[in-house]
Order: structure tokens, then sequence, then C-alpha cells
């Protein structure tokens, strides 16, 4: 046990403001979301999909380590605020983006003590991530999104109409038998009432 106190550290308080970072900030919504919100649903996704992957297509992978690095996904917008797709994806500023999420991942992870930074590292760097892990979380990033689309439309926000199509392009475009699997098993219950749900249907 070490005998001497930590070094104070913000990395945590940072992260605890996720939760004040509003997604699809150029939108109108008829709920919102936060990033923290996104966090959890995205993590929630990529350890059914590797659980999936797992136990019924048999592959090689740990639901646990893909679900822990999809829950800070998006830590570094604890700093950066939710860059909206349409400036992050652009071909002017895709580069840059890349370069400002590496550089403020680096200026996060050394505000913590080193005996804890390696592993904090690990789930935070998205360069550190195995291919396998990363094309799970990205999958389960367009499905959340997909699913934040479709909620918009039922609430009826027709402004969400062209975000749906093209998140639900990326999916099918980048569809993986893991998806698929999510789809057809459990995609129809989200378009589900409570009442709908709780009996069963």
């Amino acid at each position: 046990m070490p005998q001497t106190a930590a070094p104070h550290s913000p990395f945590y308080a940072h992260l605890s403001r996720l939760r004040f970072i509003k997604r699809w900030g150029l939108m109108r919504n008829a709920v919102e979301e936060d990033v923290a919100q996104h966090s959890w649903e995205v993590a929630v996704i990529a350890h059914a999909l590797a659980v999936i992957a797992r136990d019924v297509l048999g592959k090689a992978i740990d639901p646990n380590a893909v679900a822990t690095r999809a829950l800070f996904h998006d830590a570094t917008e604890a700093i950066t605020g939710d860059l909206p797709t349409p400036v992050k994806y652009s071909p002017a500023m895709r580069h840059a983006t890349q370069n400002l999420e590496s550089e403020v991942c680096e200026e996060m992870l050394r505000l913590l003590p080193e005996a804890v930074r390696p592993a904090l590292k690990s789930a935070m760097d998205h360069h550190e991530w195995p291919g396998e892990e990363a094309r799970l979380i990205k999958s389960a990033d367009r499905l959340a999104a997909w699913l934040k689309c479709r909620a918009e439309l039922r609430y009826g926000n027709k402004e969400f109409e062209q975000a749906t199509v093209q998140v639900k392009s990326k999916i099918d475009e980048h569809m993986t038998p893991e998806v698929q699997y999510f789809l057809d098993t459990f995609g129809s219950a989200y378009e589900l009432t409570l009442d709908s749900l709780m009996q069963g249907e």
C-alpha cells in the first residue's frame, strides 16, 4: 500500500462534465442527448456486439474490454465539446480534428497519476485499440446514432429525416454479422412503447 498521498488530479472531474455537453448541436432535438448518455449507450451496444461475436460467431474477443473502450470513446469531448458530423468528417477538417482529438487525449492522460495512466491510455487512445474491437465500437456508435434518429422521428421531429437515411446508409455499407444479428434480434423492440415492452410483445 502506498504510504504517500497521490497527487490531486482533475481527470475524472473532467469526465463527469460529459453530461453537460449536448450532442446533435446543429439540429433541433425533441429529446436532448448528452455525451455521457451517448457513451453509456455505445458501451452497452458494443458489449452486445462483442458478446454476439464471441458466443454466436465463435470469435476470440473480450466483451468487457470492448465495453470499457466504448465507454471512453468520446472522452476527449470533455475538453473539445461535441464536434458536429458535418464539421468533423468534412474533407477539409478530418485531419485537423483527428490531430486535435489525439492531442487532447494526451493532455488528459497527463492529468493522471503515472501508476494508473497506462490503463486509461489503453481505454482512451484509439490508436491502442485492437482492430476488431475498434470495428465493433464504430458499429455500436453508428447504431446508437441511428436509434437516436429513429426515436426523434417517432417523436414527430422531421429534422432528423435526412440524418436517419445517412446513418442507416453507413450501417448498411459496413454491415457485419454482429450488427445484422443485433438488428434482427433486438432492433424492432426499440420501436415499441413501454406498455408493449412490459407485455413482451
